[in-house]
């Protein structure tokens, strides 16, 4: 029997690093959330690498020498890096399908910008304790399904669909045409989320760790709610907030 061969470190984590094996994965086909190029180089091998990650909607960021030679490993970049995704993103039809087929009303919850990996994956986590039919999150200024945010979700991205759009407050009017009504958390919302009505088809959209839901996000929504505050403090943990909408949601469902 052919002996199983031990990915490296580099690979193992989800990177990918140097001009030859970001361009063989590539050629491969393989779920890329993310490419760094080297700010201010040019080579026709970045190039190629640069045009191809863009022609498949990969999101291809410029990062300087510093912050490249911290994420690699090998210490041999070439001034290119990639984040491998651990699994392929979903289509949000199929959570909605998946949700008729369980006949339940559908239950999203919509990261908006969330960049600290392991806030998503502990958002993650909760979604599929908690029923959910699927995860959404934006391609740019946000964490993916890189291999922390795989750990942190204690394995649930092996069962929680994950969905990556392009324009969120675009794919939030797709969803309310789709029947579902979408819940923005916000500090200064006008209801208490008990007060809010999670027994419907419905989309819990959590704000970003430092500003909260983007502005268009926010004129989004349906409804804002807030989570009662009673210590000195006005804010949770992203994911803390995602646990408490989502449990209200499971709490009313039963």
């Amino acid at each position: 029997m052919k002996e199983r061969r031990e990915l490296p470190p580099e690979e193992a984590d989800g990177i990918i690093e140097g001009r030859n094996a970001v361009t063989e994965a590539l050629r491969a086909g393989t779920s890329i959330d993310k490419v760094y190029l080297a700010k201010g180089e040019t080579s026709s091998a970045l190039g190629f690498i640069a045009s191809t990650a863009r022609s498949r909607g990969i999101v291809v960021a410029e990062a300087d020498r510093r912050k490249l030679d911290a994420m690699s490993r090998t210490h041999a970049h070439q001034g290119v890096i990639a984040l491998a995704a651990v699994r392929e993103y979903a289509d949000i039809p199929d959570m909605l399908s998946a949700a008729a087929a369980r006949g339940e009303p559908p239950l999203l919850v919509v990261c908006d910008e969330l960049s600290d990996p392991h806030n998503l994956g502990a958002v993650i986590r909760t979604a599929e304790c908690a029923g959910a039919h699927g995860v959404i999150i934006p391609k740019r200024r946000s964490a993916g399904l890189t291999a922390i945010v795989a750990k942190t979700s204690a394995g649930a991205v092996s069962h929680m669909p994950v969905a990556r759009v392009s324009n969120l407050p675009a794919c939030l009017k797709e969803l309310k045409k789709q029947g579902l009504w979408i819940f923005g958390t916000d500090a200064a919302g006008e209801r208490l989320l008990y007060e809010a009505d999670l027994k419907g088809p419905a989309a819990i959209v959590i704000g970003s760790e430092g500003s909260g839901m983007g502005r268009l996000v926010s004129e989004t929504c349906d409804f804002l709610v807030r989570i009662p505050m009673r210590g000195k403090l006005n804010s949770l943990n992203a994911s803390a907030a995602a646990a408490i909408l989502l449990y209200e949601a499971v709490r009313q469902r039963s």
